[in-house]
C-alpha cells in the first residue's frame, strides 16, 4: 500500500510543482490557493507512505520522479526547451529509481 500511496504523493508533487508556475502566470489569490492546497495534501501523503516506507528510499524516489515529472509537464503544459543532454540525466534518475524499487526491502 505504501508505493501506491507513494505513487499519488508523486503525482501530487509534479501537480504542486506546475501548480506554481500556472498560479504566478495569473497571479489571483485563488489561483495562489492551489498550490497551498496541493502542498498539505502532498505532505500528507508522503508523510502516510513513509508508514510503509523507509524514509530515505520514499524521499528519493518522490523527488527524483516528481522533477522528472515537472520537466515533462513544463514540456509539455508551457513549452519548456529540454536539451537531449537534460533528457539523458532525466533517464538517469529513472534508472535510480528503478534500482531504488528493485533493491528496496520495503
Amino acid at each position: 500500500m505504501g508505493w501506491f500511496i507513494l505513487g499519488i504523493a508523486v503525482f501530487t508533487e509534479i501537480c504542486w510543482a506546475l501548480s506554481l508556475k500556472w498560479a504566478a502566470t495569473l497571479g489571483t489569490w485563488q489561483a495562489s490557493a492551489v498550490p497551498v492546497s496541493l502542498s498539505f495534501l502532498n505532505m500528507a501523503l508522503l508523510a502516510f507512505a513513509m508508514r510503509d516506507l523507509s524514509a530515505g528510499t520514499a524521499y528519493a524516489i518522490w523527488t527524483g520522479l516528481g522533477a522528472v515529472g515537472v520537466i515533462i509537464g513544463g514540456v509539455v503544459i508551457f513549452g519548456e526547451k529540454v536539451s537531449p543532454v537534460q533528457i539523458g540525466f532525466m533517464a538517469l534518475i529513472v534508472v535510480g529509481v528503478v534500482g531504488t524499487k528493485l533493491f528496496s526491502t520495503s
